[in-house]
């Protein structure tokens, strides 16, 4: 999963895309070790198994990936196919349309 969130984050550089993690791990410490052997860049929060942010999103299982629109709406879940691939393309051409 990693690798195409590197690629995600490289593709929609300087356009209207942000990645953002909530990690569930069991500690502060495993969430940094995860990030450090990963090379993830993006900003990552540690929210535990039920933490306030899984609680307010309604997560029921990990991992889950919204997909956010412009406006702060959940517009699917990603699922990693061509499909949600091409459905971040369409949440970032409104984006940009809306500017």
């Amino acid at each position: 999963m990693y690798p195409h969130q590197r690629s995600l984050v490289k593709t929609y550089k300087n356009r209207p895309f942000a990645l953002v993690g909530v990690n569930s791990d069991e500690s502060l410490r495993d969430v940094r070790d995860i990030l450090e052997e990963n090379g993830i860049t993006w900003p990552s929060f540690f929210d535990g198994e039920s933490g306030p942010i899984a609680a307010a999103w309604e997560v029921k299982f990990w991992p889950t990936i919204y997909l956010i629109d412009h406006e702060g709406n959940i517009a699917g879940e990603y699922t990693g196919d061509a499909r949600s691939d091409a459905l971040i393309e369409k949440l970032v051409q409104r984006a940009e349309a809306a500017k």
